[in-house]
């Protein structure tokens, strides 16, 4: 007697119930959803960097142009800078007289101390003019950023070589001998306003990216902590780990 044929059991059928799912998940909750979804789990299209500045700051050719605007306008104020040396800056006295028939030129006061001043008026000037380049810079921007600080710098310089052309085109005349052949023998007049100390120019881009670096360190925008501490790890039943 033979025993009766059976049909074969159908192909199985995977259905969501068959998935693998991750620990803690609902029954019937799609695999491919959530955190916990594994390899195949979707990122969000917004978290993707795509290669531009968000809210951090503007993009690179922002920077670059606003870079540009900074050096050019802080060059620019080496005029007023100039003009406030030759204004402040104390006069050298010299005398004119004739030895055999030649004119000659010396100080009116060897021991004077006036020569050394016209340099220190000018590094007193140029590293108030970097203390306020900075602060100005700062203060329209609120943040740092390498072309910023580079064209700090680089304004600095060029206002200070501007400020020192300057001061000298409108101080007295580099010709002494002409100058004393009109005043005459014997009479005082000023020396030509000159910078002995040429360190002097460094003084304001020195100035400016030491306090802009500094009031960016102490009051610009902080950057995200990536590595904050999140939730505490939980094991595949949901109960945190100790």
């Amino acid at each position: 007697m033979t025993a009766p044929l059976t049909p074969p059991p159908p192909p199985h059928e995977h259905s969501s119930h068959d998935a693998w799912q991750p620990p803690g998940a609902a029954p019937g909750a799609d695999p491919g959803a959530g955190p916990g979804a594994g390899y195949g789990a979707s990122v969000p299209r917004d978290s993707l960097w795509d290669g531009t500045y968000g809210q951090d700051g503007p993009g690179m050719k922002a920077e670059l142009r606003e870079a540009g605007i900074v050096a050019v306008a802080v060059a620019l104020s080496g005029v007023l800078l100039g003009v406030l040396w030759w204004w402040l800056a104390p006069h050298v006295p010299l005398v004119g007289d004739v030895v055999e028939k030649r004119w000659i030129v010396y100080l009116a006061d060897s021991e004077g101390e006036q020569a050394i001043g016209v340099d220190g008026t000018f590094a007193l000037l140029a590293l108030a003019f970097g203390v306020v380049s900075a602060v100005g810079v700062f203060a329209w921007r609120r943040r740092g950023g390498v072309p910023l600080v580079v064209a700090v710098g680089v304004g600095g310089l060029l206002g200070a070589l501007l400020a020192w052309r300057v001061g000298v085109w409108l101080g007295p005349t580099d010709d002494v001998i002409a100058r004393a052949k009109d005043v005459g023998k014997g009479v005082t007049f000023s020396a030509p306003l000159k910078l002995g100390a040429k360190g002097a120019l460094l003084a304001w881009p020195f100035a400016g990216l030491l306090v802009h670096l500094g009031l960016t360190a102490l009051f610009g925008p902080r950057d995200p902590d990536v590595y904050q501490a999140g939730p505490a790890p939980k094991d595949s039943y949901g109960a945190p780990l100790s």
